[in-house]
């Protein structure tokens, strides 16, 4: 297979371009339409979709994207942005993993209803009546999260009153860090459906005998 090289281009495009990449990764061919993410058939049993409304802090998201990247889930992100993924940019932040991400990014959250008819969801907020292990996630579910300095708009926490979820944590502490609190419930859900084509094994369970 040919090397692919990029040249600089617009935002939108770039991230077809990663799309088609993960496309080359998954299956060793070209799809034919750029505005598909997948070819039919390819979309993994146990995947989660982690939502990042109006980000701020491009090493959080790119934390999360590298958490994305390792554990099979799309990444999701709402606008307005407070950093820029153009290519240029994450060739010069050295995101090797980013190819391996399956990203979205739209307008707001109307954009994201319509395009996605997002059900099965779950608000990460400090405000929540519950802690997060007493979810239940399911394939495909929708995981949100909110901006750094001001979490998830009250609107969507009223509207999925009943889904929105709490890392426990002392009273007088304001919250997690971004990424850490992804991490955190992400890992939960995915232990709830058993680490769905993730491996479990390191190179320790080689066997073998290792030379020290």
């Amino acid at each position: 297979m040919k090397k692919l090289k990029f040249t600089p281009v617009s935002a939108d495009l770039q991230l077809k371009f990663v799309r088609v990449w993960i496309t080359i990764d998954r299956t060793g061919k070209w799809g034919e339409d750029l505005d598909t993410p997948f070819p039919p058939g390819l979309e993994v049993d146990g995947t989660l979709n982690i939502v990042l409304v109006e980000p701020e802090i491009p090493q959080n998201t790119g934390n999360i994207s590298r958490t994305c990247a390792a554990t099979r889930s799309r990444l999701h992100l709402i606008k307005p942005l407070g950093f820029d993924i153009s290519e240029k940019a994450v060739r010069r932040a050295g995101l090797d993993y980013w190819s391996m991400v399956d990203l979205t990014v739209y307008e707001n959250l109307e954009d994201f209803f319509a395009r996605t008819g997002a059900e099965d969801v779950w608000l990460t907020t400090t405000k929540a009546p519950g802690a997060y292990t007493e979810a239940q996630f399911r394939d495909g579910c929708w995981l949100f999260f909110g901006k750094e300095t001001a979490g998830l708009p009250r609107e969507l926490r009223e509207r999925y009153a009943s889904r929105c979820i709490r890392i426990p944590m002392r009273p007088e502490a304001r919250s997690l860090n971004l990424s850490n609190s992804v991490a955190v419930v992400a890992y939960e859900a995915l232990r709830q459906l058993d680490f769905p084509n993730l491996s479990p094994q390191g190179e320790m369970a080689d066997p073998r005998p290792q030379h020290i």
